[in-house]
């Protein structure tokens, strides 16, 4: 019997998208978890859509009125603890986890890491092969300005800095609730999560066979610039946090 996991999904108006990314999740090559979609308020049919889905694991849908991402976050996995996981993974209602995503999620936990976070790439049907580069160019940009930044080096953290994407991730709930958790504040929230991980355990591991393809509808909004700033954590300025 496998240990129970449980994949959160934090959406927020994603009615359009967020078939895709159950889709994705149901053709996963393992299956054996349960999602929950935890809806940020949305004012469309995202929750729904969650709730009409039929995949080969049980769904479940939680409201959080509460805004921002960390919130939906914070509350899917506190729910899915209290439920039973002991091991949690999140992806993102406009991202699409490759088949062999949640395997290797279990399979770094299993190993004993507390905190696996996987490789994210562009997704193909939303830019061509120039977005797709600029992705990669802001993705690079944003791992080395983390490994450099001098407040990443001091003695507190267990662990080196490794750029983590909140939306491909999976953790233990022991470190989770011993980390205290996604802070509760709209994204950008990864480097914090990060750094309370870090903090806490030196358990953390990059695993390159968890791959997600992640939306680059963000460049479009606020242009190579803004989105730069962004992945820089430096918010999104004057600019909604909602990239659409």
């Amino acid at each position: 019997m496998t240990v129970p996991l449980w994949v959160v999904v934090p959406a927020y108006n994603e009615a359009g998208r967020l078939g895709d990314t159950l889709r994705a999740l149901a053709a996963q090559t393992d299956t054996d978890f349960t999602l929950l979609v935890v809806d940020n308020g949305s004012t469309d049919a995202t929750a729904e859509v969650a709730r009409q889905f039929r995949g080969p694991f049980p769904v479940h849908v939680l409201i959080e009125p509460e805004k921002g991402v960390g919130c939906a976050v914070d509350t899917g996995f506190r729910h899915a603890i209290a439920q039973g996981a002991i091991h949690l993974a999140r992806t993102d209602a406009d991202c699409l986890p490759e088949p062999g995503w949640v395997a290797a999620a279990r399979r770094a936990l299993v190993e004993g890491r507390g905190l696996a976070c996987g490789r994210i790439v562009a997704r193909r049907d939303e830019h061509g092969p120039a977005g797709r580069a600029v992705f990669r160019a802001l993705v690079g940009t944003a791992a080395l300005f983390g490994r450099l930044r001098p407040a990443h080096h001091n003695g507190e953290y267990l662990a080196p800095y490794r750029m983590h994407a909140g939306n491909n991730m999976a953790i233990t709930a022991e470190l989770y609730e011993a980390c205290g958790g996604m802070p509760r504040r709209p994204s950008p929230t990864d480097r914090t999560f990060l750094n309370r991980v870090r903090r806490t355990s030196p358990a953390i591991v990059h695993s390159r066979h968890m791959v997600v393809a992640n939306s680059t509808r963000r460049i479009k909004a606020y242009g190579v610039v803004g989105t730069a700033k962004w992945y820089l954590d430096r918010g999104s300025g004057g600019r909604t946090a909602d990239p659409r």
